[in-house]
């Protein structure tokens, strides 16, 4: 196990590297220069270089680059173009949100998506299977930002129920939570169906039917264990997802989080905020699936990392 960890956390450095570099050439392709944003309307060219110039704007890309890895390697992320704040501090009172709103999306997921696929593996083709996954592939094909204005008209405007937008009880995190869990929620439903399906026709569940095993013992405690590991993977695949499509949410629901962040850093060029921001979310995304690696050893004791 340590060597295994070792050698995983080895190889996310030079894929939080590569990262890095293509952020940093992307985000300069977008046209407008930050440093015109800054300056004000009236400002004149010479002005202009002066701001390029105190920001290390004129310098060759590969230099800016250089620089850039070279904080990094300190700990340090530089300052916001827009605000002049430290970008860490800015990173550190929105990365908290950002994690709550996609754990609670997640959490919705499973429960709605987990449920529904046992259940409807349980009735295969019966009209509660259909519907489920009828439900599923609306939940998948929904864009977020128009479900989450339709359930912001409904449980907000028309029935006045939750708040539509903010961040301060747990009401505000209900409508968030729902609209960006609803497509995870589809995929984990038919990944759920389709694995307990599959374990539903070995022999050793036809063997536990036939001495007269219950079926909720037959259904949790044999085929759920067995089934489970397809559905942990696609977890830990959605919850990239999760906090890509945060960005979306975030914006709709004026969620104070890293995706809007990232969205007003990308709107004035602020190049630190948004190199920082995506490294931030890769490492996260790396993390989540070196847990799940792990958690493979605890859901099958016959999966060994030696």
């Amino acid at each position: 196990m340590p060597r295994y960890l070792a050698r995983r956390v080895t190889i996310m450095v030079p894929l939080l590297l590569g990262v890095s570099l293509i952020i940093f050439v992307l985000i300069r392709l977008i046209p407008g220069d930050p440093a015109e944003l800054l300056a004000s309307q009236w400002a004149t060219a010479e002005d202009i270089a002066l701001v390029r110039r105190a920001w290390g704007l004129d310098r060759p890309l590969p230099v800016q680059y250089g620089v850039f890895l070279g904080n990094l390697l300190r700990g340090e992320l530089g300052r916001s173009v827009a605000s002049g704040v430290p970008v860490s501090v800015e990173i550190a009172a929105r990365y908290p949100s950002t994690i709550l709103l996609a754990a609670a999306s997640m959490g919705v997921a499973i429960a709605v998506g987990g449920t529904a696929g046992i259940i409807s593996a349980q009735r295969p083709y019966s009209w509660w299977d259909n519907g489920a996954m009828v439900l599923a592939l609306l939940g998948v094909s929904t864009p977020a930002f128009w479900a989450g204005l339709m359930l912001m008209l409904l449980f907000s405007v028309i029935l006045g129920w939750l708040p539509a937008s903010g961040m301060g009880s747990l009401r505000h995190l209900v409508l968030p939570a729902v609209t960006l869990g609803m497509a995870a929620a589809g995929i984990i439903a038919r990944q759920t169906r389709s694995s307990m399906l599959d374990v539903f026709g070995q022999d050793y569940i036809r063997t536990a039917r036939s001495k007269g095993v219950a079926e909720p013992a037959v259904t949790y405690r044999h085929a759920l264990k067995n089934a489970v590991i397809p559905v942990v993977t696609i977890i830990g695949l959605q919850f990239g997802t999760l906090l890509g499509g945060s960005v979306i949410v975030e914006s709709v629901f004026a969620w104070p989080g890293m995706g809007r962040l990232l969205v007003d850093a990308i709107l004035v060029r602020d190049y630190p905020i948004v190199q920082a921001a995506v490294l931030l979310f890769a490492a996260t995304f790396a993390g989540i699936n070196l847990l799940v690696d792990l958690l493979y050893g605890l859901l099958d004791p016959r999966i060994r990392y030696d």
